[in-house]
């Protein structure tokens, strides 16, 4: 076997072909890190080529076409090849020309015959010496920006009907900037100060977030390693994904149902806030039952299984299992299009048009109303989503709360007080406002 299936641009190219063809990024690299020894450096690498080209393809596929003539008729794996030579020669400053060339003329020498190895080498050599086309070129302006910042034309052009076109381009560049390392410390076994000394001692660099206080921000390092995680000293959360459960306002001794719960992690953070003595309970529910054993191996991780019940039930058909006024609180974390995970979750921004928005605003309106009659009169249930769409987002409340008078909407508080000018009751937070996941959060209390 040549040593070039080992090196981490050809397991790259490999992840990128079978990426291409519907395998998940974050899945597909889990499978090639466990497969392969390699270490951190090789590992950062693989990584950051893999979501580097799925970030950038559109660009990468713009500055690849006038040098040949019907890219889409390669094989996938050549065609991902020269896309990844690309990506490290215009965005890697620290890997030199000559060496990104080299291997990947290797790689095209090893795995494919020797009409492959000429075809990849003049494809290079060309774009070496005529240069790679401008954006300028194109006169269009939707589609500049598409190709500047490898976004659909759709989502640019919904984002500046929304929000505006100076919010639309700080949030659509802000976007394939590296996403960073966040944590959740576990309240119900630990302390910020406890789990940012045990990383230091690891040799981490930590500082806490500015968004969660119970977050901290990894800037040098790999926290999943460590013996604090396996203990369950804290969990990886996104800053965003992390103000959801405050704005329930969970009490010790509440009944607490999370709707849409797997894999677990907003419910662990809810029953960090329950006492089992006191009554306390999280109701946690999934339609798949592989994922309801997810949220119990979370659970137990995270050492609260003893506050948790997890159980595989569809939430819109909470009513077959559950009285009405079963609960004091309601987290509905909704089926979403996950548009505000872009920067994590890189090929989502080609996978979903707006129909699958609209499509699953009916299935977020049906859950909020089938869990409505479960909560008690002055709970609270809190709506969430983790993408940036109207449609999603102020429109679904809008819509549920004309349907459902008994409900009247509240501010979403923040510990950190954030966005406390705003206008609005629901709290929008967008890619380019904090560098965290976009995520909505919109707080309901039955009358």
């Amino acid at each position: 076997m040549s040593t070039v299936d080992n090196t981490p641009r050809w397991l790259a190219v490999a992840a990128l072909a079978k990426i291409k063809n519907g395998a998940y990024s974050n899945l597909q690299l889990n499978q090639l890190i466990n497969e392969h020894r390699m270490d951190r450096r090789d590992i950062n690498l693989l990584t950051n080529m893999v979501y580097g080209v799925i970030q950038h393809r559109l660009t990468l596929e713009f500055w690849l076409k006038p040098f040949v003539r019907h890219p889409h008729q390669l094989d996938p794996w050549v065609r991902e090849l020269l896309l990844s030579a690309l990506y490290q020669w215009q965005y890697l400053d620290k890997i030199p020309q000559r060496a990104v060339f080299n291997e990947t003329i290797e790689i095209a020498k090893v795995k494919g015959h020797p009409g492959i190895r000429r075809f990849v080498t003049g494809v290079l050599h060309q774009m070496d010496r005529s240069g790679l086309p401008a954006f300028d070129t194109i006169e269009d302006p939707d589609e500049r920006l598409s190709v500047t910042y490898s976004m659909p034309v759709w989502l640019i052009q919904e984002l500046r009907q929304q929000l505006g076109a100076t919010k639309m381009e700080a949030i659509i560049a802000s976007l394939n900037q590296p996403a960073k390392q966040s944590l959740r410390v576990n309240t119900a076994l630990s302390t910020v100060s406890d789990v940012t000394t045990a990383l230091t001692n690891d040799g981490l660099t930590v500082e806490p977030s500015k968004i969660s206080p119970l977050g901290l921000v990894v800037t040098d390092g790999q926290a999943i390693n460590t013996e604090a995680m396996r203990y369950g000293m804290f969990t990886v959360q996104d800053e965003s994904a992390q103000l959801v459960v405050p704005a329930l306002n969970v009490q010790p001794g509440d009944q607490v149902l999370d709707a849409c719960a797997a894999p677990g992690g907003k419910t662990t953070q809810i029953a960090a806030e329950l006492d089992a003595d006191a009554g306390g309970e999280v109701v946690a529910l999934d339609i798949h039952a592989n994922k309801v054993r997810l949220i119990g191996q979370n659970a137990a991780r995270m050492h609260v299984a003893d506050r948790v019940t997890a159980t595989d039930l569809d939430a819109r058909k909470v009513q077959t299992q559950f009285d009405d006024e079963s609960f004091d609180r309601i987290l509905v974390d909704a089926p979403c299009s996950g548009l505000g995970l872009m920067r994590r979750k890189p090929e989502i921004r080609y996978e979903k048009q707006l129909q699958d928005s609209l499509n699953l605003q009916k299935i977020q309106l049906a859950i909020l109303a089938a869990v409505a009659p479960t909560l008690k009169k002055g709970g609270i249930m809190t709506y969430s989503t983790c993408t940036i769409l109207q449609q999603e987002n102020q429109d679904v409340i809008a819509k549920f709360l004309a349907d459902h008078p008994e409900f009247e909407l509240q501010t979403t508080p923040t510990e950190q007080d954030l966005k406390a000018d705003r206008t609005d009751k629901t709290l929008s937070i967008y890619p380019d406002d904090y560098l965290s996941d976009g995520f909505f959060i919109a707080c309901l209390r039955k009358k």
